[in-house]
């Protein structure tokens, strides 16, 4: 008789729920997955990112770069946050991997909010190859650390 493996995913909790949240709050910059509508292939590109006040990551876009010409093909995006740390494992600090749809953000209303998280970028946020996006979770994965795995809903990574 062939046994079954244990499923690895735990059911997502209130702790989980809130370390998810963190992450999104925290990060300021991700790896950002996309679909190269020229070669099918998948790109990865690190970009700067602030949480949204709904708790939706934000990015700032050029449209001179690939990743953006990818995103207009298909807004479809994976965008994984979270750093390792100054020590131990990698693999054993939380991360979050969030499958999203790239939507276009309200630019001019979101200049104030975007501006206190990165002050510099008020040397180009109104150039006019520059757009921001919401990067809207579908799902999302959490790695919380070591034996600790959950699969979240959009509505998991909403604010309280």
């Amino acid at each position: 008789m062939t046994k079954t493996p244990a499923d690895p995913i735990r059911p997502t909790d209130d702790e989980a729920r809130a370390l998810a949240r963190r992450l999104i709050a925290e990060a300021r910059h991700g790896a950002l997955g996309v679909i190269d509508p020229a070669t099918g292939a998948p790109m990865v590109t690190r970009i700067a990112v602030v949480p949204g006040a709904d708790g939706v990551p934000l990015t700032l876009v050029s449209t001179l770069s690939s990743h953006t010409a990818a995103l207009d093909a298909e807004p479809a995006c994976s965008l994984l946050l979270g750093e390792p740390g100054g020590k131990g494992d990698p693999l054993t600090h939380p991360r979050l991997t969030l499958q999203c749809r790239a939507e276009a953000a309200d630019k001019t209303a979101l200049r104030a909010h975007y501006l206190r998280h990165y002050p510099k970028a008020e040397l180009y946020y109104d150039f006019g190859d520059f757009r921001l996006l919401r990067l809207d979770p579908v799902t999302a994965f959490l790695n919380g650390g070591f034996g600790k795995a959950y699969r979240m809903q959009a509505g998991d990574l909403a604010p309280d």
